[in-house]
């Protein structure tokens, strides 16, 4: 193997692909468990016994933040303190950020339909039905990029080519 494939700073990406997947779907699962609990507290209000069946969209948002905590410990045991192969390095880095955007864009979508489904169930409770469904297809956005994220480890070389 040439040196130029393995230099020394490139667990630095690997490093950066865990940083990326646990710091994004974190931040999208904050917001949409926030951006939710507002919904379920004004649908609270109106309805005060819906109130566990609104809470939904925010198990579902932190559910997210688990995506990227097992892709992050993946990444890790894939970091080695050795100059490892490029390849290796950047695949690391692009699941990462593969479960770390997905995760992000599921949390916000979370967030929005969880506040808005949570107040229409509360004015109208046949619509919790449409509201689960809206909610599920939003989450397994997150669950395409921890797919991905899985893809990219297993292809991403062994980590041990220098």
């Amino acid at each position: 193997m040439s040196s130029d494939l393995c230099p020394v700073y490139s667990p630095f990406f690997g490093a950066m692909g865990c940083v990326s997947a646990i710091a994004l779907t974190t931040l999208g699962a904050a917001y949409g468990t926030a951006k939710s609990g507002v919904g379920v507290m004004a649908a609270g209000v109106l309805r005060p016994d819906q109130t566990i069946r609104c809470l939904m969209p925010i198990l579902m948002a932190g559910i997210v933040a688990i995506y990227g905590l097992v892709i992050s410990i993946l990444i890790s045991y894939g970091i080695s303190t050795r100059p490892t192969h490029l390849a290796t390095s950047f695949a690391q880095l692009g699941a990462g950020l593969s479960v770390g955007l997905a995760g992000l864009a599921s949390g916000f979508s979370i967030g929005i339909c969880g506040d808005a489904g949570a107040r229409a169930t509360a004015q109208q409770p046949r619509l919790y039905t449409a509201m689960m469904l809206i909610l599920i297809f939003a989450e397994v956005l997150g669950l395409y990029g921890m797919i991905v994220a899985m893809l990219l480890l297993g292809r991403g070389g062994d980590g041990t080519g220098c």
